[in-house]
């Protein structure tokens, strides 16, 4: 086709949250395509998302009445072929500015977990308003297939609107194999944003419960609990085992770990359980609905009850035991790769062109 001209719109770029990642590897992917593609955020903030230098971003101004304006502006101006927006208060404000605008571009917003409306007034608009928000756009994506039947069952997406498209996950080869897995120490490696959905806490208290010997834990990731973790770690005299290293590149972690943990109590994708799996890892995964798929419930990992640290300690003592053979796993991660979720959008955004 002919080279188009995309409008993606996220909150930010900063604290490397798996939503804004997506949209960063996304809009990377179709300006390296040759499309124009322009990347608004809501603040610069400090960025750790790596873009093509294609990609043209787009800072507006803050406040939530500034951004819509802005967005509205954009719409007007730059007349782009699709605008497309990541977490629900984004899709609150894109939807906003088009009806502002006057503007007839076609809109894809994408839904990335179960309680977004939790999390603000644009975020609850986004779900409660969910019978208004379906007509003003062209497509309604989620990153699950749990996800996709709750907005439709439960929030009133247009089911023939409403399409499932899992994130795409930069894949890296590895020649890890069953004996150099074993080989290991027993090292245990969780990714993720420090907040109470990620369920470290749970984690920690189940870390304190595993028998295996001079098993350690490593979190990485940044967030509003880090405190509160903190605090568990010395309580349960945990601080030679378990160490917070703040928001990092994952990949060494898993090069060197024997198993992974997702401890979440929400999660509709799970990026992380990708990542593991690609690295030839076995994880333990919380009974959340995007590791369940991504697992295949227990065919690629175990799954114990969101919660139950003494369930979730076992699994771990017997992972560490015996991790198993990495080659299903890597196999398995390729279903979720950049190129599958390249491909599946890139069709998306085809049709919707095509049909104008």
């Amino acid at each position: 086709m002919a080279k188009r001209k995309f409008l993606f719109y996220t909150r930010s770029l900063a604290g490397g949250g798996g939503a804004e990642r997506v949209w960063a590897l996304l809009a990377s992917h179709f300006a390296s395509q040759g499309d124009e593609v322009i990347l608004a955020v809501d603040g610069s903030g400090d960025d750790t998302t790596p873009l093509d230098p294609a990609v043209r971003v787009e800072i507006l101004r803050p406040g939530n009445r500034a951004n819509v304006l802005d967005l509205a502006r954009l719409l007007r101006r730059l007349k782009p072929d699709v605008a497309l927006s990541a977490l629900s208060g984004s899709a609150t404000k894109l939807a906003l500015a088009k009806v502002i605008s006057g503007s007839r571009v076609p809109l894809v917003v994408s839904f990335h977990g179960f309680e977004e409306y939790r999390t603000g007034k644009l975020s609850a608009a986004a779900y409660y308003g969910m019978p208004v928000l379906t007509k003003l756009c062209s497509r309604i994506v989620c990153v699950s297939e749990t996800l996709k039947m709750v907005m439709i069952d439960r929030w009133g997406a247009e089911a023939g609107k409403t399409v499932r498209i899992y994130n795409p996950v930069p894949i890296t080869e590895t020649d890890i194999n069953a004996a150099s897995l074993t080989a290991r120490p027993p090292s245990i490696v969780a990714v993720g944003r420090l907040s109470r959905e990620k369920g470290f806490d749970d984690l920690i208290t189940a870390f304190a419960l595993v028998a295996t010997h001079h098993a350690t834990l490593t979190i990485a990731g940044e967030g509003p609990e880090r405190g509160a973790l903190e605090t568990l770690i010395r309580e349960n005299k945990l601080e030679e085992r378990v160490q917070l290293v703040g928001y990092t590149d994952p990949g060494p972690l898993y090069a060197q770990a024997r198993l992974c943990v997702i401890p979440s109590r929400t999660e509709a994708f799970g990026m992380v359980a990708v990542e593991a799996l690609a690295a030839g890892l076995p994880v333990v995964a919380t009974a959340c609905a995007g590791p369940r798929e991504i697992l295949a419930g227990d065919r690629f990992g175990k799954i114990v009850p969101i919660g139950d640290t003494q369930a979730m300690a076992r699994a771990i003592d017997a992972t560490l035991a015996d991790p198993g053979d990495p080659a299903p796993r890597i196999g398995r991660a390729k279903l979720f790769s950049s190129d599958a979720g390249f491909a599946a959008w890139q069709s998306l955004l085809d049709d919707i062109v095509r049909k104008g």
